[in-house]
C-alpha cells in the first residue's frame, strides 16, 4: 500500500481501513466507492490516494492483516500435551479469536471473490496455512488413535466452517457466555473426530 509520509500518515491511514472495513462489512466491497470512504473518514476523495493504490489495495490489505495476525495469534498458543488438547484450544482460540472481530471475519470469507487473481493467491496460501495446522493436529490424533477419521482434510474444512459460524450468531449478553459457547463447541469437535469416549 503507498503510504502518505508525515505527522498525519500514521493517523489518517488506520481512519481509513477501518472507514473501508465498516463500509465493506455493511455494504459489501463492489457497492461501496473511494468517495464513500473517503466521506466516512472526512477527507477529500483524492487524498485517499495518497495511503493506498485503490479499492483492490485496500481490500487486499484487510484481509492479508487479518490472516497474518491470525497465523501469529495461533502460532503464540502454548504447547499442549495431546491432540485432543491441541484440539480443545484451537476451537477454543478459534471462537473466541473470530469474535472479536466480526467485520474481518466476514470481508475474509465472503469477499475472496472480488480479489484479483494474484491476490487471491497470496490469501489462499495463508489460509491454507491456517488450515495446515488444524489438519495438522488431526492427522497426529489419527496416528496416535486418539481420532478416527476417513478424511482429515475434509473434517478440517468442516470443522473451520462450524468454528467461525458461530460469528453468525452470537451476541454479548446471550443465554450463553462466550466461554460456554467455546466449550461447547470444543466439545462437539472432539465429538465430531471420534474421540474414544473415557
Amino acid at each position: 500500500m503507498a503510504r502518505k509520509t508525515g505527522s498525519h500518515s500514521e493517523i489518517t491511514g488506520p481512519r481509513i481501513r477501518d472507514a473501508a472495513l465498516r463500509l465493506f462489512a455493511r455494504h459489501g466491497f463492489a457497492a461501496v466507492s473511494m468517495r464513500q470512504i473517503a466521506a466516512e473518514v472526512g477527507v477529500q476523495a483524492g487524498a485517499l490516494y495518497l495511503y493506498t493504490a485503490d479499492k483492490q489495495a485496500l481490500l487486499f490489505d484487510l484481509m492479508q492483516d487479518h490472516m497474518t495476525n491470525l497465523l501469529a495469534a495461533l502460532a503464540s498458543l502454548p504447547p499442549t500435551d495431546s491432540p485432543a488438547a491441541a484440539l480443545d484450544q484451537f476451537a477454543r482460540f478459534h471462537i473466541g479469536y473470530h469474535l472479536d472481530r466480526p467485520e474481518a471475519v466476514f470481508i475474509a470469507y465472503m469477499e475472496l471473490r472480488n480479489l484479483s487473481p494474484e491476490n487471491f493467491a497470496t490469501i489462499e496460501s495463508l489460509r491454507r496455512q491456517y488450515e495446515d495446522r488444524l489438519q495438522a493436529i488431526l492427522l497426529s490424533g489419527v496416528q496416535s488413535g486418539a481420532f478416527t477419521l476417513p478424511d482429515p482434510k475434509m473434517a478440517t474444512l468442516a470443522l473451520i466452517a462450524m468454528l467461525t459460524g458461530v460469528t453468525n450468531w452470537y451476541r454479548e449478553g446471550g443465554r450463553l457466555s462466550r466461554g460456554d459457547v467455546q466449550t461447547l463447541y470444543a466439545e462437539m469437535a472432539l465429538r465430531a473426530v471420534g474421540r474414544p469416549q473415557a
